[in-house]
Protein backbone atom coordinates (compact mmCIF):
# COMPACT_ATOMS: atom_id res chain seq x y z
CA UNK A 1 0.00 0.00 0.00
CA UNK A 2 0.90 3.46 -0.52
CA UNK A 3 -0.35 5.71 2.82
CA UNK A 4 -0.29 9.19 3.41
CA UNK A 5 0.09 10.23 7.19
CA UNK A 6 -0.98 13.08 8.72
CA UNK A 7 0.99 14.70 11.70
CA UNK A 8 4.14 13.82 12.31
CA UNK A 9 4.91 13.36 15.44
CA UNK A 10 5.79 10.62 17.90
CA UNK A 11 3.06 8.54 16.47
CA UNK A 12 3.59 9.37 12.91
CA UNK A 13 7.33 8.64 12.73
CA UNK A 14 6.67 5.06 14.28
CA UNK A 15 3.74 4.37 12.25
CA UNK A 16 5.92 4.67 9.24
CA UNK A 17 8.66 2.66 10.98
CA UNK A 18 5.79 -0.07 11.28
CA UNK A 19 4.45 0.01 8.12
CA UNK A 20 7.72 -0.05 6.17
CA UNK A 21 8.27 -2.83 7.83
CA UNK A 22 5.21 -5.08 6.56
CA UNK A 23 6.80 -3.51 2.95
CA UNK A 24 3.91 -0.53 3.23
CA UNK A 25 5.25 2.73 1.47
CA UNK A 26 4.78 6.38 2.99
CA UNK A 27 3.97 8.13 0.29
CA UNK A 28 3.39 11.02 1.16
CA UNK A 29 4.03 13.08 5.29
CA UNK A 30 1.73 16.05 6.40
CA UNK A 31 3.48 18.02 8.66
CA UNK A 32 3.21 21.22 10.25
CA UNK A 33 4.46 23.06 7.13
CA UNK A 34 1.22 22.05 6.13
CA UNK A 35 -0.86 23.43 8.62
CA UNK A 36 -2.43 26.60 6.42
CA UNK A 37 -3.68 24.36 3.44
CA UNK A 38 -7.11 24.38 2.40
CA UNK A 39 -9.12 21.38 1.96
CA UNK A 40 -8.74 21.17 -2.00
CA UNK A 41 -4.98 21.99 -1.76
CA UNK A 42 -4.31 18.99 0.83
CA UNK A 43 -5.90 16.91 -1.63
CA UNK A 44 -4.00 17.35 -4.42
CA UNK A 45 -0.83 16.02 -2.45
CA UNK A 46 -2.53 12.35 -2.14
CA UNK A 47 -2.86 11.99 -5.40
CA UNK A 48 -2.25 8.16 -6.19
CA UNK A 49 -2.43 6.87 -2.41
CA UNK A 50 -4.54 4.02 -0.87
CA UNK A 51 -5.20 5.38 2.07
CA UNK A 52 -4.24 8.07 5.18
CA UNK A 53 -3.74 7.82 8.81
CA UNK A 54 -4.28 11.16 10.61
CA UNK A 55 -2.32 11.53 14.11
CA UNK A 56 -2.47 15.14 14.10
CA UNK A 57 -4.76 17.53 16.29
CA UNK A 58 -8.81 17.54 16.98
CA UNK A 59 -9.10 20.69 15.03
CA UNK A 60 -7.19 19.65 11.68
CA UNK A 61 -9.60 16.37 11.66
CA UNK A 62 -12.45 18.22 9.47
CA UNK A 63 -10.22 19.18 6.78
CA UNK A 64 -8.11 15.91 6.81
CA UNK A 65 -11.55 14.35 6.16
CA UNK A 66 -12.81 17.21 3.65
CA UNK A 67 -9.15 16.51 1.50
CA UNK A 68 -9.65 12.56 1.56
CA UNK A 69 -13.37 13.19 0.39
CA UNK A 70 -12.25 14.84 -2.66
CA UNK A 71 -8.59 13.02 -3.12
CA UNK A 72 -11.17 9.65 -2.50
CA UNK A 73 -8.83 7.88 -0.33
CA UNK A 74 -10.26 5.91 2.91
CA UNK A 75 -9.09 7.48 6.11
CA UNK A 76 -8.14 6.22 9.16
CA UNK A 77 -8.64 8.47 11.84
CA UNK A 78 -6.81 8.24 15.18
CA UNK A 79 -7.01 11.94 16.90
CA UNK A 80 -8.95 12.35 19.60
CA UNK A 81 -10.55 15.62 21.17
CA UNK A 82 -13.09 15.74 17.84
CA UNK A 83 -16.53 14.06 19.67
CA UNK A 84 -18.60 17.14 19.13
CA UNK A 85 -17.83 17.29 15.68
CA UNK A 86 -18.27 13.08 14.99
CA UNK A 87 -22.33 13.87 13.35
CA UNK A 88 -21.60 16.52 11.23
CA UNK A 89 -18.41 14.43 10.14
CA UNK A 90 -20.27 10.91 9.39
CA UNK A 91 -22.80 12.53 7.19
CA UNK A 92 -20.11 14.27 5.10
CA UNK A 93 -18.58 10.66 4.33
CA UNK A 94 -21.97 9.23 3.83
CA UNK A 95 -22.88 12.14 1.43
CA UNK A 96 -19.76 11.74 -0.26
CA UNK A 97 -19.55 8.20 -0.37
CA UNK A 98 -16.88 7.86 1.92
CA UNK A 99 -14.61 5.38 3.18
CA UNK A 100 -13.35 6.37 7.01
CA UNK A 101 -12.12 4.11 9.97
CA UNK A 102 -12.28 5.90 13.61
CA UNK A 103 -11.60 5.07 17.12
CA UNK A 104 -11.50 6.06 20.55
CA UNK A 105 -7.88 3.80 21.07
CA UNK A 106 -6.45 1.79 18.01
CA UNK A 107 -4.40 -0.37 20.30
CA UNK A 108 -5.27 -4.01 19.33
CA UNK A 109 -5.21 -4.59 23.09
CA UNK A 110 -7.47 -2.23 24.41
CA UNK A 111 -10.48 -3.26 21.66
CA UNK A 112 -10.20 -6.76 23.32
CA UNK A 113 -10.25 -5.03 26.56
CA UNK A 114 -13.48 -3.61 25.35
CA UNK A 115 -15.28 -6.96 24.61
CA UNK A 116 -14.05 -7.93 28.32
CA UNK A 117 -15.02 -5.13 29.60
CA UNK A 118 -18.57 -5.66 28.43
CA UNK A 119 -18.87 -9.03 29.13
CA UNK A 120 -18.23 -8.22 32.63
CA UNK A 121 -20.63 -5.47 32.75
CA UNK A 122 -23.47 -7.83 31.56
CA UNK A 123 -22.60 -10.14 34.37
CA UNK A 124 -22.25 -7.70 37.03
CA UNK A 125 -25.80 -5.85 35.94
CA UNK A 126 -27.47 -9.08 37.09
CA UNK A 127 -26.24 -8.50 40.71
CA UNK A 128 -27.39 -5.37 42.85
CA UNK A 129 -24.74 -5.55 45.58
CA UNK A 130 -22.31 -4.18 42.71
CA UNK A 131 -21.18 -0.93 41.80
CA UNK A 132 -19.23 -0.20 38.66
CA UNK A 133 -16.88 2.84 38.77
CA UNK A 134 -13.85 3.83 35.98
CA UNK A 135 -10.24 5.34 36.14
CA UNK A 136 -7.97 6.43 33.96
CA UNK A 137 -4.22 7.74 34.56
CA UNK A 138 -2.12 9.54 31.54
CA UNK A 139 0.89 11.50 31.64
CA UNK A 140 0.28 15.08 32.22
CA UNK A 141 1.20 16.40 28.26
CA UNK A 142 -2.30 14.33 27.26
CA UNK A 143 -4.80 16.96 26.78
CA UNK A 144 -8.47 15.58 26.37
CA UNK A 145 -9.58 14.32 29.66
CA UNK A 146 -11.31 11.91 30.43
CA UNK A 147 -9.88 10.18 27.45
CA UNK A 148 -11.72 8.86 24.36
CA UNK A 149 -10.64 5.68 26.22
CA UNK A 150 -12.35 6.15 29.07
CA UNK A 151 -15.45 7.69 27.35
CA UNK A 152 -15.77 4.26 25.25
CA UNK A 153 -15.52 2.37 27.97
CA UNK A 154 -18.48 4.57 29.81
CA UNK A 155 -19.84 3.83 26.77
CA UNK A 156 -20.05 0.10 27.23
CA UNK A 157 -20.63 -0.15 30.88
CA UNK A 158 -23.41 2.32 30.49
CA UNK A 159 -25.13 -0.58 28.07
CA UNK A 160 -25.45 -2.67 30.46
CA UNK A 161 -25.80 -0.61 33.71
CA UNK A 162 -28.63 1.77 34.93
CA UNK A 163 -27.33 3.23 37.78
CA UNK A 164 -24.72 6.36 37.45
CA UNK A 165 -21.32 5.77 38.20
CA UNK A 166 -18.04 7.77 38.11
CA UNK A 167 -15.13 8.11 35.74
CA UNK A 168 -12.13 9.82 37.41
CA UNK A 169 -8.68 11.08 35.76
CA UNK A 170 -5.64 11.58 36.35
CA UNK A 171 -2.54 13.97 34.42
CA UNK A 172 0.63 13.63 35.72
CA UNK A 173 4.15 13.29 35.17
CA UNK A 174 4.98 9.94 32.42
CA UNK A 175 1.98 7.90 33.65
CA UNK A 176 1.75 5.66 30.86
CA UNK A 177 -2.06 5.32 29.65
CA UNK A 178 -3.82 2.82 32.65
CA UNK A 179 -7.22 2.37 32.03
CA UNK A 180 -9.07 0.67 34.58
CA UNK A 181 -13.04 -0.76 35.36
CA UNK A 182 -13.92 -1.85 38.55
CA UNK A 183 -17.04 -3.35 40.53
CA UNK A 184 -17.49 -2.79 43.98
CA UNK A 185 -19.71 -4.85 46.18
CA UNK A 186 -20.00 -5.19 50.25
CA UNK A 187 -17.67 -7.89 50.51
CA UNK A 188 -15.61 -7.90 47.72
CA UNK A 189 -14.12 -5.88 44.79
CA UNK A 190 -13.29 -7.24 40.98
CA UNK A 191 -11.15 -4.39 38.48
CA UNK A 192 -9.74 -5.11 35.10
CA UNK A 193 -7.00 -3.05 34.16
CA UNK A 194 -5.44 -2.41 30.65
CA UNK A 195 -1.91 -0.19 31.10
CA UNK A 196 -0.17 0.62 27.75
CA UNK A 197 3.60 -0.46 27.89
CA UNK A 198 4.64 1.64 24.18
CA UNK A 199 3.23 3.81 21.17
CA UNK A 200 3.42 0.15 19.33
CA UNK A 201 0.20 -0.89 20.12
CA UNK A 202 -1.74 2.07 18.65
CA UNK A 203 0.11 2.03 15.41
CA UNK A 204 -0.31 -1.50 14.29
CA UNK A 205 -3.54 -0.89 15.02
CA UNK A 206 -3.84 2.15 12.23
CA UNK A 207 -1.88 0.18 9.67
CA UNK A 208 -4.37 -3.00 10.60
CA UNK A 209 -7.46 -0.44 10.00
CA UNK A 210 -5.74 1.35 6.78
CA UNK A 211 -4.67 -2.16 5.41
CA UNK A 212 -8.53 -3.54 5.58
CA UNK A 213 -10.43 -0.70 4.86
CA UNK A 214 -8.84 -1.07 1.25
CA UNK A 215 -11.55 -1.21 -1.16
CA UNK A 216 -15.00 -0.86 1.69
CA UNK A 217 -17.26 2.58 1.81
CA UNK A 218 -18.67 3.72 4.84
CA UNK A 219 -18.31 5.04 8.54
CA UNK A 220 -16.55 2.96 10.62
CA UNK A 221 -15.50 2.56 14.11
CA UNK A 222 -12.12 0.41 15.09
CA UNK A 223 -14.02 -1.93 17.33
CA UNK A 224 -16.39 -2.77 13.88
CA UNK A 225 -13.10 -3.84 12.31
CA UNK A 226 -11.58 -5.81 14.93
CA UNK A 227 -15.61 -7.33 15.17
CA UNK A 228 -15.17 -8.72 11.79
CA UNK A 229 -11.47 -9.93 12.13
CA UNK A 230 -12.60 -11.80 15.01
CA UNK A 231 -15.02 -13.38 13.31
CA UNK A 232 -13.07 -14.64 10.95
CA UNK A 233 -12.00 -18.65 10.90
CA UNK A 234 -7.75 -19.11 11.85
CA UNK A 235 -5.51 -18.87 8.71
Amino acid sequence: MKIALIGYGAMGKLIKTLAEEKGHEIAVIIDESDADLRAEKLAEKFSGVDAAIDFSIASAVKRNVEACLIANVPLVEGTTGWNSEKQSVKVLVIEKDGAFVFGANFSIGVNLFYKIVDYASELFAKIEDYEAFIEEQHHSRKLDAPSGTALKLKEIVAGHINKDFSVSTTRAGRIPGTHRVGFDGHADQIQLEHLARSREGFASGAILAAEWIGGKKGFWEFTEVMDEILSEPPA
